[in-house]
């Protein structure tokens, strides 16, 4: 998900966009947890901010320095931050933090994979224009269009990506461009044992050159102190479950604004009706009552580490679409790791009630998943999102 900014001003008072401030606020709400380790990633990333602001100064008095026939100062490379750790840290958010609170003009904060799928459609698009170096086009328009780029989950799986990071991000380093970035991995893990990584390690140490390695190596998991002493699967459905699922999401999201948001899949938008941060929710009419299959729920995946999803019904061969979806989702969900606080009318093993059609088998294994994905180790573990790639074709899960 890409997000916007608001009107700069670069000429605020001292503090105003201080992201250690703005967190020490958050501790003394009761929104987060102190904690040293992320507090002196704050501090740099205060840092940058002033640097930011620096060299936005300097390039106006560089532009009014030719205009009276002064010869302007090399311009300051601002070195980025790439923040590092085991999941659930708060690595995004900090991230989001720095990114509300900075005022430059031309800040783009995207998941990284849609960056990726973004920049491969409009490489090929240059491609197909006859662009005789398409990476390097698409390259000089981001560097255009944005002087900070704010990744949140960079990881490298696919090959494709991985043969044309150096190259683009070589172009945007050159145009000044500043990366913020967050990972579960160090960059030297980037894309470990990939195909052809050799020709990949240029792009880690260019990485490792403008970008401040910063790990967040905090004791807790701060997601699941939220929610982990709490039963994340809620039954039966009813007011109460509504109450409880109401409370985790305010325990999860704390600090974060929650709005309507929306997901491009192809040609179609995928809406989300809830959005806070990597959080979604969704009814679940909203995803299993509606023409949606595999690559929506990859592209929903994608963007949220967390899926809270209301009032999951009893199914039976009357509603397999429904039940057809249901599979698809948690199938999706599960095999990326992605977490699950849901509601439901019974416990999984009841969830579908035919014993006949390819459903029923399905279910089981279904079930199965849904009682595994509230395991500490499950949630314990990190997500995996190698294997989210768009699909050939175009599947709603539909079984007629």
């Amino acid at each position: 998900m890409d997000a916007s900014s608001k009107a700069p001003d670069f000429g605020a008072k001292a503090g105003s966009h201080n992201v250690s401030h703005a967190y020490d606020g958050l501790v003394a709400r009761g929104d987060i947890s102190a904690d040293v380790n992320q507090k002196k990633i704050t501090c740099r990333l205060d840092q940058l901010i002033d640097d930011l602001k620096e060299t936005h100064l300097a390039s106006k008095k560089s532009a009014l320095g030719w205009i009276f026939g002064k010869r302007g100062s090399q311009a300051k490379i601002v070195k980025g931050a790439y923040i590092w750790g085991s999941v659930g840290r708060g690595k995004t958010m900090l991230m989001d933090l720095f990114f509300d609170l900075c005022p430059e003009p031309k800040k783009r904060r995207a998941h990284f994979l849609d960056f990726m799928a973004d920049t491969h459609e409009r490489i090929h698009k240059a491609r197909q224009a006859g662009e005789k170096d398409p990476v390097e086009r698409v390259g000089d328009a981001i560097a255009g269009e944005t002087r900070l780029l704010c990744f949140d989950e960079f990881a490298v799986t696919d090959v494709a990506d991985a043969m044309i990071l150096g190259r683009l991000f070589t172009c945007l380093f050159r145009h000044g461009v500043v990366v913020v970035a967050t990972s579960n991995v160090a960059p030297d893990d980037l894309y470990k044992d990939g195909l052809n990584r050799s020709f990949f390690l240029s792009f880690v140490a260019l990485l490792k050159e403008r970008t401040d390695i910063l790990r967040l190596d905090s004791p807790t998991d701060y997601r699941l102190d939220k929610m982990s002493k709490e039963d994340l699967y809620v039954t039966p459905n009813g007011a109460e479950a509504y109450a409880r699922l109401n409370d985790l999401w305010a325990k999860a999201t704390a600090g974060k604004t929650t709005a309507p948001a929306s997901l491009t899949v192809k040609t179609r938008r995928v809406l989300v009706p809830m959005a806070a941060g990597s959080f979604a929710r969704f009814g679940f009419a909203d995803l299993c009552e509606k023409p949606l299959g595999a690559q929506d729920f990859q592209a929903i995946v994608r963007a949220y580490h967390t899926i809270f999803l209301d009032d999951i019904p009893v199914m039976n061969r009357a509603r397999r679409n429904e039940a057809k979806r249901f599979i698809t989702l948690i199938d999706t969900l599960y095999d990326t790791g992605t977490k699950l606080v849901c509601s439901a009318a019974s416990e999984p093993d009841g969830l579908y009630q035919d014993t006949i059609g390819t459903e029923a088998f399905e279910f089981q294994r279904c079930a199965s998943r849904l009682v595994e994905m509230r395991s500490d180790a499950y949630l314990t573990a990190p997500r995996h999102l190698h294997g989210v790639e768009a699909a050939d074709g175009d599947d709603r899960a539909v079984a007629e």
